[in-house]
């Protein structure tokens, strides 16, 4: 009989383990809209070819006293993580919408691994698929790279060639693994990898002091990082809490979901190009201009209001192989959402995201949840609930294919996903570019924002709103035409 294969779990993975709350399941949920049918068996096919390459999606997450590890589900079925669902006709956008929001409300199995498939056969002219996957497995960016390799355009599938048999290639359990350097490489390794590394380091830290003693450059260098880091980390602790609105507060554990019309990308990059900003400024400015909307709809006064958005941000390097896992750090951004005149919003806005990327926030915050992940677990709580009380929403710009994508042969024409939220916080916005495209998901706690839709639907607004104060100041600029 062949031994169970277990891998122990990095420090940071274990930290997103342990958030799951009453309040919170702590799962990335993404949906997926096809302009044709997919047939089930197709689809249960191409989850065994092309999902199942990865190792780390046979494996179970499980909990210990110091920490977590991967462990192979020795009874593993496709069929348990594979579910076939019919809504009730007409199957439109808010019935998947509040099927969404069930899923979102419905904690994964921990006795299996943690991920599941739900293919609603007919929706529309065609048919749609929800994926649900525990946040310990892996952040947007890596689920971006599996959404890849589940379509036909992707050349390589399988990004390990010869894994796709489930013994195959057992020391990968996590996915293929890029070698890791620096502290941020360190922080992904498992706790017991990290407690070696201690004592290497204190080796390397003695040699370096000799070493940087006859380089006062790069001493100097050292010693300003550090005390940048150490600055940065006191300011976030003493940072004061985000001002008391409907978007946070207790929280009822019923979530729900909605998503508005994409945004045209080739509209938003020529408001970039007209006011000197970044892409990123544009969306970040129309999102606060919804809350704003939002917030003066529900009665609430913005007059000069500023709110923090906690916003992921990648720190995997360009050149780094795919890996499953997370791999990000995290920074508040400050929303001008009682800025009425959208061109004034965009421009605090890109200051305020200017401000963040000269900042040690990103790697500060990864090394903190690195941290949490090998502390003791009841420590952990209390201090996600001091730093979710800084902000008052999550805001998620991923990347994504920028060509049509096709799953089972069939193209997708639409593609949403919801991040999850920690403590105190009660709605999470979602951008992910596809296809020319921006779409935008909005997921929230039912005792926050009732309806979702009201608010996805002003992203749509007042990014028309932008769009139109930008043409009308630059039909303003232009001189008058020369008279005959």
């Amino acid at each position: 009989m062949q031994a169970t294969h277990h891998q122990r779990m990095s420090s940071v993975d274990t930290a997103w383990l342990r958030m799951d709350g009453p309040g919170h399941a702590m799962m990335i949920v993404g949906v997926a809209i096809t302009a044709a049918p997919v047939a089930p068996r197709a689809f249960r096919r191409m989850l065994a070819e092309r999902l199942l390459c990865y190792p780390r999606f046979r494996h179970k997450a499980v909990a210990d006293p110091l920490g977590a590890s991967w462990v192979e589900d020795e009874n593993f079925d496709l069929d348990r993580h594979c579910e076939v669902i019919a809504l009730p006709e007409p199957a439109g956008q808010p019935g998947l919408e509040r099927l969404v929001a069930e899923l979102a409300s419905t904690p994964l199995d921990p006795r299996r691994p943690r991920w599941q498939m739900h293919l609603v056969e007919r929706y529309g002219t065609g048919s749609a698929w929800i994926i649900r996957v525990h946040h310990c497995y892996a952040d947007g960016i890596a689920m971006i790279r599996v959404l890849l390799s589940m379509t036909e355009q992707d050349p390589a599938p399988a990004l390990a060639a010869g894994q796709r048999g489930r013994r195959a290639a057992r020391p990968a359990a996590s996915g293929a693994e890029p070698p890791r350097t620096g502290w941020a490489g360190r922080a992904m390794q498992p706790a017991g990898d990290l407690l070696e590394q201690v004592v290497v380091e204190g080796i390397r830290l003695l040699e370096g002091g000799v070493h940087q003693a006859f380089h006062p450059d790069r001493a100097a260098n050292l010693l300003r990082r550090t005390g940048n880091a150490l600055g940065e980390f006191t300011r976030l602790v003493t940072l004061p809490d985000d001002p008391p609105t409907p978007l946070r507060g207790p929280l009822s554990g019923q979530k729900v979901a909605a998503w508005g019309l994409p945004i045209p990308l080739d509209e938003v990059r020529t408001i970039a190009r007209a006011l000197g900003c970044t892409v990123n400024d544009v969306l970040m400015a129309t999102v606060a201009g919804a809350l704003g909307s939002y917030l003066r709809g529900q009665g609430s006064d913005t007059q000069g209001l500023v709110l923090r958005a906690t916003v992921p941000v990648n720190l995997r390097s360009a050149d780094e192989a795919p890996a499953l896992g997370n791999r990000f750090g995290l920074v508040y951004v400050d929303l001008p959402v009682g800025v009425a005149n959208p061109i004034e919003r965009l421009h605090q806005a890109r200051d305020a995201l200017l401000a963040i990327k000269r900042s040690e926030q990103p790697p500060l915050s990864l090394a903190v949840l690195s941290l949490l992940g090998m502390a003791p677990a009841g420590l952990q709580a209390p201090a996600i609930e001091l730093f979710s009380r800084k902000s008052s929403a999550v805001v998620s710009n991923v990347p994504g294919p920028q060509s049509p994508l096709q799953v089972c042969g069939r193209p997708i024409r639409e593609m949403y996903f919801w991040v999850p939220q920690s403590g105190s916080v009660g709605v999470g916005i979602s951008l992910l570019s596809y296809a020319g495209r921006a779409c935008f998901g909005v997921i929230a706690d039912r005792a926050r924002v009732p309806e979702p839709r009201l608010l996805a639907e002003r992203i749509g607004r007042e990014f028309e709103n932008l769009l139109l104060a930008v043409t009308v100041g630059m039909l303003a600029s232009r001189p008058p035409a020369a008279s005959t």
